[in-house]
């Protein structure tokens, strides 16, 4: 007879039942090892049928109900626009990786040059007209019909903890590739320290669901050095730090986290690390 799983999370602020909440973890971990336990080929056609599978057996997704609240939305929308700022201009070419429903690329068209939205099926919200600007890329997860070095700015949030851990290396050499000599990958995915941040957030201690791997800052930095990104700005504090001494103060945080017990240092990451958010600057040539 299967266990049912337990709440051990506080969840009443997620606006939905505890059944609707053990309904969206066991469907989604069913279908997130279906990912872990396939080969990238199996991938590059499965991932698109798992989300709209997902979507339809979980229908009160907060995904599919976010469509719907422009007033959330739009509070999303600024809080990425933030961390963009100073980093777009009349010039720019800028993409945006898995982009939803594509409101902040929409947003993003007002102050760039060409924008860019590349997903492995369309999302974007029907009822808002495209900039003229603007254009939407499908593929599979791993092959860009996208010129080289044509990018100024790429971007990618809540994305980077959904990929499988064999496919990250060649996520990151897309981005290098797309990137031009000292473009920017502005990325924002969940900090592990303060996770699990999927829907087993509220069952387990460990990410089960969607979100194959979650990040420190450590880590970011060590792969942006290995896929051709020789610095690393931070965003902390509502501000891009752009100094080498922000980003060893924050990994020094990091380090003094990593040694506390796992309970405390999980409360601890509410108020520090809720996420990790980085700018890995493509080296010149």
């Amino acid at each position: 007879m299967p266990i049912t799983p337990k709440i051990i999370r506080d969840s009443s602020k997620t606006g939905r039942s505890n059944a609707q909440l053990m309904n969206h973890y066991l469907v989604e971990k069913e279908l997130a090892n279906r990912v872990r336990c396939s080969s990238r080929e199996e991938r590059q056609t499965l991932l698109p049928k798992l989300y709209d599978e997902l979507f339809a057996r979980v229908p009160d997704h907060p995904r599919l109900t976010r469509r719907e609240n422009f007033e959330e939305s739009d509070r999303s929308v600024e809080a990425r626009l933030k961390i963009l700022r100073g980093l777009l201009s009349k010039s720019t070419v800028f993409l945006e990786i898995a982009p939803g429903d594509c409101r902040l690329a929409y947003a993003v068209a007002k102050h760039v040059a060409r924008v860019y939205a590349a997903d492995i099926s369309d999302q974007s919200t029907p009822r808002i007209d495209r900039p003229s600007n603007f254009e939407l890329v499908l593929f599979d997860g791993f092959h860009l019909d996208i010129p080289s070095t044509f990018a100024d700015v790429v971007f990618s949030y809540q994305f980077l903890e959904h990929l499988h851990p064999d496919d990250l290396g060649a996520h990151m050499d897309l981005v290098a590739r797309v990137l031009k000599p000292g473009g920017v990958y502005v990325l924002d995915t969940p900090h592990s320290f303060s996770g699990p941040h999927d829907i087993s957030r509220y069952f387990c201690d460990k990410a089960e669901g969607f979100h194959m791997h979650e990040w420190t800052y450590e880590e970011i930095a060590k792969l942006g050095n290995r896929h051709g990104f020789n610095r690393m700005s931070v965003y902390r504090f509502g501000r891009r730090w752009d100094t080498p001494l922000a980003l060893m103060a924050t990994r020094m945080m990091e380090s003094l986290l990593r040694i506390l017990p796992e309970r405390l240092r999980w409360r601890l990451s509410q108020r520090f690390f809720g996420g990790v958010t980085a700018c890995l600057w493509r080296a010149s040539e």
